[in-house]
């Protein structure tokens, strides 16, 4: 009975110990760059991952599986490359904002717009050298008993005023003082700080401090993390389309032991999450609007006679090259946008008509039907010169070469997989002069 007795006093005495060992373990959910992806593109199987509607979903799962979730974002949120990007970007702030993400860094890409234009969409952004209070210093989360603050380095060497003749000075170089913030941090928990840089030029930030550091986005793939000299490593994949997930055991100190890590794919078979429908038929809706404003302005401008003439045009005279073309992808790939809500989306139409933004080109499925999809004048050039001449006039594109055409849109954003060995065969037709 008295040994009994011993052993419950015995597992009395261990049972803190055993759930304090129990509680410290610490989830995270990180992601890096979204640049400008609101959601993923629908030209290739490889490609179709991600995107909020998916990120939603997918991040409510991993909280109900682990209610003390933390959520950090490297930011890149935004890019300015074409019109149509601020529309995007500013949806896409509204979108990521339902997301409670704990924090999110910003980058100089979403400063793209202007400080107004980020600043006041909900996001909890932070930017620890920053000159000014527009943004936070830096992020404290407490969840569960463990205390995480997460930091954001803006290098001044990437700043697009750094070129710039006088004093513009948006961020500060101040490292001593990053540092001095960062172990003050560390003495009372967990510290991330995330930056653009490089493992290699990040090597000159202060990371003694640095539980755990979010270095530059690779391209859509994650990086392997990787502990260096005390410091966790991680490299967040790009365009939204995958999710970092960490499950951290801490030894007495409070300090990384040990890590487990894995990416989380976000293909079609994950559903898009119902409460952000609204938000994105509001936003299909507005790239429509868009879109037919800017069909209005081409139409008004449009004047004589086009010329692009269509492939129908070319069956003329090009019977097998039209048949060789009617069997493949190209014949119909305007369609395959209307399948995944892309036909009004100017970036898409680009690749998926003829002369699209061009004179005379594809101004919409009513007023230039025979111009939808990818046709021979998208290779080829336009062809009604040659077409009214019954060919003594060559066609535009007279060094036209199949593989630097293709890759006009064949890129890897859009098409991963391509490979002009095996594609080329597919429509490989007779050369037109």
């Amino acid at each position: 009975m008295r040994t009994k007795i011993l052993k419950l006093l015995w597992l009395t005495l261990l049972l803190p110990t055993l759930v304090w060992a129990q509680d410290d373990t610490l989830h995270i959910v990180y992601s890096g760059n979204i640049d400008g992806e609101l959601e993923p593109c629908g030209c290739s199987i490889e490609g179709n991952s991600g995107g909020i509607l998916r990120h939603s979903t997918t991040l409510k799962k991993l909280r109900d599986e682990h209610p003390g979730l933390f959520a950090l974002s490297g930011g890149g949120m935004v890019v300015s490359m074409v019109p149509q990007d601020k529309l995007t970007g500013e949806y896409i702030l509204k979108g990521f904002a339902t997301l409670d993400y704990d924090a999110v860094a910003l980058q100089w890409n979403d400063l793209a717009y202007g400080v107004e234009f980020v600043r006041d969409r909900g996001l909890p952004w932070v930017a620890s050298n920053w000159s000014g209070d527009a943004f936070a210093d830096a992020k404290q989360i407490k969840r569960d008993g463990h205390t995480l603050f997460f930091f954001a380095w803006m290098d001044p060497a990437q700043s697009p005023q750094a070129a710039m003749q006088g004093e513009h000075k948006p961020v500060s170089d101040d490292l001593d003082g990053l540092a001095a913030r960062l172990q003050q941090a560390q003495q009372r928990g967990l510290t991330v700080l995330s930056t653009t840089l490089t493992m290699e030029q990040a090597r000159a930030l202060p990371l003694q401090y640095v539980d755990i550091l979010l270095i530059r986005a690779a391209y859509e793939e994650f990086g392997q993390p990787h502990m260096r000299d005390g410091t966790l490593v991680l490299q967040p994949g790009s365009r939204g389309m995958r999710l970092g997930q960490l499950t951290l055991s801490l030894n007495e100190q409070g300090r990384i032991a040990d890590f487990q890590h894995r990416v989380i794919s976000m293909p079609p078979a994950v559903a898009d999450d119902p409460a952000l429908l609204a938000w994105y038929e509001e936003y299909n809706a507005t790239v429509k609007a868009a879109y037919l404003e800017r069909v209005k302005l081409r139409k008004a401008m449009s004047s004589g006679e086009s010329p692009f003439v269509g492939a129908e045009r070319c069956q003329n005279c090009h019977q097998q090259t039209h048949d060789i073309w009617r069997e493949s992808l190209h014949s119909d790939a305007f369609y395959k946008l209307e399948q995944v809500n892309k036909a009004f989306d100017p970036a898409c139409i680009k690749c998926h008509t003829v002369g699209f933004e061009q004179a005379g080109g594809f101004i919409d499925t009513d007023a230039t039907p025979h111009l939808m999809n990818v046709q021979c004048e998208n290779c080829h050039g336009a062809g009604r010169a040659h077409a009214e001449s019954a060919g003594v006039e060559p066609l535009a594109n007279q060094d036209w070469q199949p593989e630097r055409m293709c890759a006009q849109c064949h890129v890897q954003k859009h098409s991963p997989a391509f490979d002009f060995d095996s594609y080329w065969p597919r429509i490989k037709h007779p050369v037109v002069k």
